[in-house]
């Protein structure tokens, strides 16, 4: 069994979809490229349910080993770097908070079965190294703006 996912066209599953569908016996996973919209993902249910049971245990370790085991929360912190390069940009206090903020919300993602609030937490952080790494923007974002433009103008109200 191959470890690469298979890619075909959406239209080659609709068309030959016996042929297409077999694919999933040689690859865990079937990327349909759609022409008209985002690329799809075809696996079974039950090779999503094995996912999900790893992501799921693999949460649950993180997040026990960061409360329950003496210096878990610095181990994590320790390899976070290894795992994401861009926290080195972090001051250390946000990199311990993202740390605490990852795997509280790694836990309460799993508890939903829903990763996408993770995602999203990654890409914010992501971010916020990005400022973090570019003094001029850092000092932009930061500088002290003594003007006040007075409150925001309503979208809905310009025309």
């Amino acid at each position: 069994m191959s470890t690469e996912n298979a890619a075909v066209n959406f239209s080659e599953l609709v068309n030959r979809n016996k042929q297409t569908l077999a694919r999933l016996k040689e690859s865990p996973r079937l990327l349909l490229h759609r022409r008209d919209g985002e690329d799809l993902v075809l696996t079974t249910a039950a090779r999503a349910e094995q996912d999900q049971t790893v992501v799921s245990a693999a949460t649950r370790m993180l997040a026990s080993l960061a409360r329950r085991e003496p210096g878990g929360m610095e181990l994590l912190l320790g390899i976070l770097p290894d795992v994401f390069p861009w926290v080195r940009f972090l001051p250390e206090p946000d990199l311990h908070a993202f740390t605490v903020e990852l795997v509280d919300t790694m836990r309460a993602a799993d508890s939903l079965g829903n990763s996408a609030s993770v995602a999203q937490l990654l890409i914010t952080w992501q971010h916020t190294a990005e400022v973090h790494s570019d003094p001029e923007l850092l000092a932009a974002l930061t500088r002290d703006h003594a003007e006040d433009y007075g409150p925001a103008t309503n979208p809905r109200d310009v025309a």
